[in-house]
This record gives structure tokens, C-alpha cells and sequence, in this order.
């Protein structure tokens, strides 16, 4: 069998990135991150039943600007995953297939889960 000079398949280099494929791949790494957020909530509760030094060392961390940045990207992490979730519910019932339909469902999830978690961080 020779190889000759055939076609390579396409890479992700040759595509344009799409709403669906973003929020595809996001989905993915917000599982993922919420997973590692869960050790640092893990974390914070075994302080808490730890002793009161222990919860102040764990207060002071997640009142710093960096526990602040995390659990600010932890919470826009659980309600991009959550909406996007519920679109999938909605296309496991054979609804939203149609090109407009998930394009602007993909935009939805995105402006959804920054509209709820500023209205989160504004509550708390």
C-alpha cells in the first residue's frame, strides 16, 4: 500500500472556533476545575471541624485576593456547567438541534451563568 500524497484529516488549527465547540470544551474544563475546587472546599470544612486556629488559617486564605479570584472562578465554573447541563437535558428530550437554536442556546449559557454568578457575588 503506498501513502502517496493523501489529504491529512483536518485539524483544530484549520476550523474556526464555534459558540457550540467553546461551550463544548468549557463544559469540560469546568467539570474539571469544579472537581479541583472541591479539594479547596474539602479543605475549608475539615478546618472548620478542625478547631477555630485551623478555620482562621482557612478564613484568611479565602478572604485573600487570591482565594477571593478562585472561588469567584469556582462559582462562574458551577453555573456555566449547570446551565450547560440544562441545555443538554433540553437536547436529550430532541429539542434545540436546529442551527439557531443551539448557537443562541450556546450564547445563553454563557450570558446566564455571568448574569447569576454576579448576582451571587452581589448577594454575598
Amino acid at each position: 500500500m503506498t501513502t502517496g500524497n493523501r489529504p491529512l484529516s483536518p485539524h483544530l488549527q484549520v476550523y474556526r472556533p464555534q459558540v457550540t465547540s467553546v461551550v463544548s470544551i468549557l463544559h469540560r474544563i469546568t467539570g474539571v476545575g469544579m472537581a479541583f475546587g472541591s479539594i479547596f472546599f474539602v479543605y475549608w470544612i475539615g478546618a472548620a471541624a478542625y478547631g477555630p486556629e485551623a478555620f482562621a488559617a482557612s478564613k484568611e486564605l479565602m478572604t485573600s485576593w487570591l482565594g477571593i479570584m478562585f472561588l469567584f472562578g469556582w462559582s462562574f465554573a458551577a453555573y456555566f456547567h449547570m446551565c450547560n447541563g440544562i441545555r443538554h437535558l433540553f437536547w436529550d428530550m430532541g429539542l434545540g438541534f436546529e442551527k439557531e437554536q443551539y448557537a443562541s442556546s450556546g450564547r445563553a449559557v454563557f450570558v446566564c451563568s455571568i448574569i447569576l454568578t454576579i448576582i451571587t457575588w452581589l448577594i454575598v
